[in-house]
């Protein structure tokens, strides 16, 4: 195992590490920022130079279980982020921070849970490609569904932010991993590091900005940070079993469904919204590296044999 597998693997201690840092010494990090929007678009190239032909070619041969992976990631999380929102009486500001976490992408870092899980891999990765392309209409139009009565949601400006952020790099991503091919594999665990040292930064940097309302704020919206990842993890592989997918295949669409982009809710929300938006994203980033940390760890030592049955995507 490489150095960076060995740091990689540490996700979740550095994501709270970090947050422990900026929560105290908050001025290391409020004057970065300005930099969330960059930190972002290095986060989606790096996952983009990871892409190859063939995880495009996977959506085209097996469009059920993904189908099914990114309507529960699109219809699950938005709603179970209203709703523990009204449930435990949220402002509006956290509310749309809570939306807009629902209403994104499955993250990265689903993929990464999914493989230590012992799950389907390139179903994971694959869920994650279509979801965050999707995600550039989905994310602000749920958003204005969901909380556009009460607050004004930029419809356009976040398309746009959403495509210059995501589709962009993720799409010079591809484009170099075609042309450099092998010499992109080699680094990718590298690559992998990066991506996790800018989503810590991101997370730093937005529990710096709210340092001085943690005391108050903090501990409900953790509260309401946990039972929303809680609702997606449990939901997402309880339904997929309920549609009879292979325990390997519910585990994978559970961590899709209960790990999101959390990054880029919190660039979304500092970008159009408040400080305070950006609070339940920065606390879901931390939160759901810990629990998928600990949900693959468990997952892991309860190896399962789905018989004759095939994967339901290719091979890992």
């Amino acid at each position: 195992m490489s150095i960076f597998e060995r740091i990689n693997r540490l996700f979740p201690l550095w994501a709270v590490l970090l947050a422990v840092i900026a929560a105290f010494v908050p001025d290391l990090f409020t004057g970065l920022a300005g930099y969330i929007k960059t930190l972002l678009v290095v986060i989606m190239f790096a996952m983009g130079l990871t892409l190859t032909k063939g995880d495009f070619a996977r959506v085209v041969k097996a469009p059920k279980p993904i189908a099914v992976g990114v309507v529960l990631q699109f219809l699950i999380m938005p709603l179970a982020a209203l709703l523990v929102s009204k449930l435990l009486g949220l402002s509006p500001e956290l509310t749309i921070g809570m939306v807009l976490v629902g209403a994104t992408a499955g993250g990265t870092s689903s993929n990464v849970m999914t493989w230590l899980a012992g799950g389907h891999v390139a179903l994971s990765v694959s869920m994650t490609m279509v979801s965050t392309l999707i995600s550039v209409f989905a994310t602000p139009l749920l958003t204005l569904l969901l909380v556009g009565q009460s607050v004004d949601v930029p419809v356009a400006g976040m398309l746009m932010s959403i495509a210059q952020l995501v589709v962009a790099p993720i799409a010079l991503g591809v484009v170099i991993h075609h042309l450099l091919g092998e010499r992109i594999q080699a680094v990718e665990p590298a690559l992998a590091t990066l991506a996790m040292a800018a989503i810590v930064l991101i997370i730093a940097i937005v529990v710096a900005l709210n340092a001085g309302r943690l005391a108050t704020l903090g501990p409900i919206v953790a509260l309401a940070v946990i039972a929303h990842n809680g609702i997606g993890l449990a939901a997402g592989y309880g339904l997929a079993r309920a549609l009879r997918f292979d325990t390997r295949t519910a585990r994978t669409i559970a961590f899709e469904v209960g790990l999101q982009n959390s990054g880029l809710a919190v660039t979304l929300a500092n970008q159009f919204f408040t400080a305070t938006s950006a609070l339940p994203g920065a606390l879901f980033s931390v939160w759901h590296n810990v629990s998928g940390s600990l949900l693959a760890g468990y997952w892991k030592r309860r190896p399962v044999d789905d018989g004759a049955r095939k994967p339901a995507l290719g091979t890992d």
